[in-house]
């Protein structure tokens, strides 16, 4: 039986745009700038959208998870929320009924803005697949959220 032999260390590419954290941020304000424009156009931002995506599925987060969710702070996910309040699509209750959480949830308007936006978010996602060879797809998704992992520990 043959010892395995470790995997030689990682050396960073000698051009910074070659390294892995470059391609994955370039990746990612391409990804924010194609969704900020299809959200504008229904009077969205990317952390509001989140918002609404989080809620229809887990209605009464608070606003501490829906904020570490959408990777905004705490104040900047209140500011979301009150927005998104204050144009009728969450509701909240004025009180909490103990601590200081006060669970949102999506209105009809919410729901309704959610399905008309949902359409031209998932054709910009579709943009990014149609990019890669089918075969590859599920590898990307397993690699990111391993590298993610990775770096959350």
């Amino acid at each position: 039986m043959r010892a395995s032999v470790p995997p030689e260390p990682s050396r960073p590419a000698d051009d910074i745009t070659h390294h892995l954290g470059y391609l994955l941020k370039r990746a990612q304000a391409a990804l924010r700038g194609a969704m900020d424009t299809v959200l504008r156009e229904h009077g969205l931002t990317v952390p509001q959208y989140s918002t609404l995506e989080l809620l229809a599925l887990r209605p009464g987060m608070s606003n501490a998870d829906l904020a570490r969710a959408t990777f905004v702070t705490r104040q900047s996910g209140n500011v979301v929320l009150r927005g998104l309040q204050e144009a009728g699509l969450i509701t909240r209750p004025t009180t909490a009924d103990h601590g200081r959480a006060r669970p949102a949830r999506l209105t009809d308007e919410g729901q309704a803005r959610l399905a008309a936006v949902q359409a031209a978010v998932h054709a910009v996602e579709q943009r990014m697949i149609d990019a890669l060879p089918a075969r590859r797809v599920a590898a990307l998704l397993t690699d990111l959220d391993q590298i993610a992992t990775a770096l959350e520990e």
